[in-house]
């Protein structure tokens, strides 16, 4: 089978460092993902409540939004410039770097997206053991939201690089093909979570989870980066209008109605991996709940073959509304589930708007900012959908969980509904341009002119 046309007209040792950080990501993801329908329930075996649950799986989006901010600075300006900006360069931060920079090399001094790949597979390595060494409240919600700084830094590391090494006008296409690791990893990790769960003991998945995160952390030191004095064909006008703080990029219109819907679906997320185990538990649904996050995991990896390379062609903003519209009838499906076949239909769904939703929204993302800036960017916007996470489990578990699981769900295709009509009124420079652009019309008005022409 031939590789697509974008992998054939790339330098091989680009398309080998790909490969590389696909599989990195693939194990990456799998660490994580064999948690998802595992963790809340082992939290409530050993003797927390519902809403303790909600509390210490939201604690995880806590360690997300501490840190990538930062992470997203380290990528961008490299780790000498980061110590220097921080103003951490005292005598003994000084003398470590300089311990460090014979190890990494020209890593230290140039704009790194490694450094924070490697951070996010070191701590994707620790973190599910401490859920069996420390077992009281308080102690899972520090090492959940230790855990949280894992994909704070991969993602941020990972999406920033893909982007570095994608052609502007197929980028929506790559971006497509290299994010199938996290559907792949999605599909693989919750049945892997759900049958060790279900045939051995804690102690193995957990062990498993680690493990995974060691076969990412090997690879990651394997990936290479590709120095360019320019890799964005921008003009000076816009390197000068750099954003370089968390200021100037939230209050700019064009990342911030992305940042918002990222913020309600990351809201919906957060909600429906703390609480779909304990909702089947409790309406005494037989069904395996990795199964559900397996089924959106292959609706997911079908969608990404198809959106990123279309949404190349007839722009980003049709897709979005698509994967959001996606979202709406999932959760409502959810809300008035019985039985399985449903509860599969709302899986597909979800993972249908998850595979358009996230790459095309970090396309669009990348259309609008520079090479310098991406970082930082990704780092920002993507702490929308972490905030959302956070309020999805131990916020919406407080105020609405006494209501009932089936009154929290409808609420989550509330949001959805609230995500959609932000995009529709206001996803590019007015209403009319903006209805345009979410159906497909209309350019988008906010991307860089080199990518228009």
């Amino acid at each position: 089978m031939n590789l697509p046309k974008i992998f054939q007209s790339l330098e091989k040792s680009k398309l080998i460092n790909l490969l590389i950080l696909f599989l990195c990501a693939l194990f990456f993801w799998t660490s994580i993902t064999c948690l998802l329908p595992t963790l809340p329930s082992y939290i409530q075996d050993i003797g927390a409540t519902a809403k303790q649950v909600g509390y210490i799986m939201g604690c995880f989006a806590i360690g997300l939004l501490l840190s990538r901010v930062w992470l997203g600075k380290l990528a961008d300006e490299g780790l000498i410039k980061f110590v220097k900006q921080m103003k951490l360069n005292s005598g003994i931060t000084n003398f470590f770097i300089r311990i460090f920079h014979k190890f990494i090399g020209k890593l230290a001094d140039y704009p790194s997206r490694k450094i924070v790949i490697i951070i996010g597979t070191l701590v994707a390595t620790i973190a599910p053991m401490g859920y069996l060494w420390l077992n009281s409240i308080p102690q899972l919600m520090v090492i959940r939201a230790f855990h949280g700084i894992s994909i704070a830094a991969f993602t941020t590391g990972y999406s920033a690089l893909v982007v570095d090494l994608s052609p502007p006008k197929q980028r929506g296409e790559l971006i497509g093909y290299m994010s199938l690791a996290v559907p792949i990893g999605m599909a693989i990790g919750p049945a892997v979570g759900g049958f060790l769960q279900e045939y051995t003991s804690y102690q193995i998945l957990f062990t498993v989870s680690a493990s995974c995160g060691i076969l990412a952390l090997i690879l990651a030191t394997q990936i290479r980066e590709f120095y360019s004095s320019s890799q964005d064909n921008i003009s000076t006008e816009t390197d000068k209008a750099n954003r370089s703080n968390f200021k100037d990029i939230i209050s700019n219109p064009s990342f911030l109605v992305p940042t918002l819907i990222l913020l309600l679906i990351g809201c919906l997320f957060g909600t429906l991996v703390t609480f779909l185990p304990l909702y089947l538990r409790y309406i005494q649904l037989d069904f395996n709940v990795g199964l559900f996050y397996t089924a959106a995991a292959i609706a997911s990896f079908v969608v990404r073959f198809i959106s990123g390379q279309a949404s190349d062609k007839h722009g980003r903003g049709i897709f979005i509304s698509i994967s959001i519209i996606c979202y709406i009838l999932s959760m409502t499906l959810l809300t008035f589930v019985q039985s399985a076949n449903i509860l599969l239909l709302s899986a597909i769904l979800e993972g249908t708007g998850a595979g358009m939703l996230v790459p095309i929204t970090l396309a669009l993302i990348a259309d609008r900012c520079t090479s310098n800036e991406r970082g930082k960017v990704f780092a920002i916007c993507v702490s929308g959908f972490d905030v959302g996470v956070a309020l999805g489990g131990p916020v919406l578990g407080s105020l609405l969980l006494d209501l009932g699981y089936r009154f929290m769900f409808g609420a989550t295709a509330i949001m959805a509904i609230m995500a959609l009509i932000i995009f529709i009124g206001f996803s590019n420079k007015n209403i009319s341009n903006s209805w345009r652009f979410a159906f497909g019309d209309a350019p988008d008005l906010y991307a860089l002119q080199s990518l228009n022409n």
